[in-house]
Formats: C-alpha cells, structure tokens, sequence
C-alpha cells in the first residue's frame, strides 16, 4: 500500500515528517511521498526517518499554479530537492503569496476594516494563509455577516480588497518539476469545476506541456469519478496516481494510505512513475 499525497507540519500539516514516516511504518504502507505546500524545506527529515523502515520516501511537492478558472496545483514526484531552480522558485511562490496577503490587508485597514494579522493568522491556524481567512476574521470581527459576504463585497476579483496574486504558470511549474528530475502529476482534478470536455481539454494541453500523471484515487473522488480519471489516464498516456491529502488532525476522517476507509493506490504507481522521469 502506497500513499502518494501528504503534508507535513513543514506547510499545513500537523505532523512532524518523522511522525508522517511512524505513522506509515505502524500502517504497513510500503511507500510514502512528502509533498508539501510550495516547500520542500521537510524532505531531508523525511528522508533520514525513513532509514532503517520498511517504508520508502518520496520525495516531493505541491506547486499552485495560475487557472483561468481557480487555482490548479501539480505534485511533483521524485524530484531533487537540492535543485537550485526548484528551491529558487519555491521561495519566489512563498514571497509572492505573503505580499499578496499584505497588500490585501492593506487595502481593507484603508476601507475602515481594521484587523491586524494576529486576527487572520487566529483564523489560519497551521494553514497558510489565504483570502478564507481573511474572510472568517471578518466575520469575527463583526464587519460583515458571513464568508460570503465578505467575499462578494470585498475579497472577490473586481472588488475593492483584491489583490492579483503572482504565481507560476503550468507551463513554468511542470518545467521546474521536470528540471529537477521529478514527474508532474495533476493534483485532485475534480477541484477545477470543469465539464468532461473542458476538463479533457485541459488534461491535453498540460500533457503536451510535460504532465506525466494524474491523481485519480482521491478520498473526494466518487467510484464514477475515479473510473473516468483513470480511463483518461490510459487514453493520454499518463500514470494514473494518488493519495490521501493526509494533514494530520486537520483532515481527522483521514488515515494515511486508507483515505476514508477504501483508497487502495496500486504500488507499481512507482514504477510506472519511474519510467516517466526525464533521462538524465
């Protein structure tokens, strides 16, 4: 049993990566993959927790990418983590993510909404911090009545505390993935809210940029969902993976590698994703 989808306390997981391997060792999974949040800071603890386990670690990582239609993001797997651009870029996400977070408290500190970040990082908690938590810390405030509406008055592009966040496109993010000789996988697809035709386009374009998988066993994915996910998979050539999004007490219906009881991710995933790796 494998688990290819996984934070650590290193983004907005709870879980130390050494705790993330025991817990796996205790589960009987074979293979685990780190892959936290723009960061791959953890790897390293990751790596030397695993020696002496039955355990194999992955290491890897979650980039957000720019969507016309949301955020998109991209696992990458058996990447190096000591890869200069890879690390560069990662820091340049982080910093950008941070700005936008000021700018945005910015604006709603001039629109006579004072909140401090002590407010929004209450709200956040281990997770990094994005417009929901601005949003809730509003409400905590009294400003306005619920998430929605403070999204639809103020957070929502086109309103007056929005703030374009600067991010790698796929293209960039799958080349930093592959530059640093991992495979780009597509993360939880059935967040992107497309039709199959729009979502079928989508998974061909980013194909033909460098993907070479997609997650299809996911604890949201329906039995319907999952069947077709790997269906496309097979049709665009593209390893068919998945994993738990395991956050440790932030996701408490969860168990690495089981999901919500019945994810059962194949172990040759990790071959087929060997083969996939760009030669050196």
């Amino acid at each position: 049993m494998i688990d290819l989808h996984m934070h650590s306390s290193f983004s907005d997981g709870s879980h130390t990566p050494e705790e993330l391997i025991a817990e796996a060792a205790q589960l009987g999974l074979t293979a685990i993959a780190l892959t936290d949040h723009d960061t791959v800071r953890g790897i390293p603890r990751f790596m030397e927790a695993a020696v002496g386990t039955t355990v194999q670690a992955i290491a890897g990582v979650e980039v957000s990418t720019s969507f016309p239609h949301g955020d998109l993001h991209l696992l990458g797997y058996f990447v190096d983590h000591l890869d200069p651009v890879l690390k560069e870029q990662l820091d340049w996400i982080r910093n950008a993510r941070q700005a936008r977070n000021e700018e945005i408290l910015h604006k709603l500190n001039k629109l006579g909404l004072h909140m401090s970040w002590r407010d929004v990082r209450e709200q956040a908690g281990e997770h990094v911090i994005g417009r929901p938590h601005f949003a809730r810390a509003m409400v905590a405030r009294g400003y306005v009545r619920d998430v929605k509406e403070a999204f639809r008055r103020y957070l929502t592009r086109g309103s007056p505390a929005y703030a374009q966040r600067r991010s790698l496109s796929s293209q960039e993010a799958i080349d930093v993935i592959r530059g640093a000789g991992g495979v780009a996988a597509l993360a939880h697809p059935y967040t992107l809210k497309l039709n199959q035709i729009q979502f079928r386009d989508v998974l061909q374009e980013l194909r033909n940029l460098g993907l070479g998988a997609l997650e299809c066993y996911y604890p949201a994915h329906s039995l319907e969902q999952t069947r077709g996910f790997i269906q496309l998979a097979r049709e665009l050539d593209l390893v068919a993976t998945g994993g738990t999004d395991y956050h440790g007490v932030h996701s408490p219906d969860l168990r690495i590698g089981h999901g919500l009881g019945s994810l059962n991710v194949p172990d040759d995933v990790l071959d087929q994703l060997l083969a996939k790796r760009r030669p050196a």
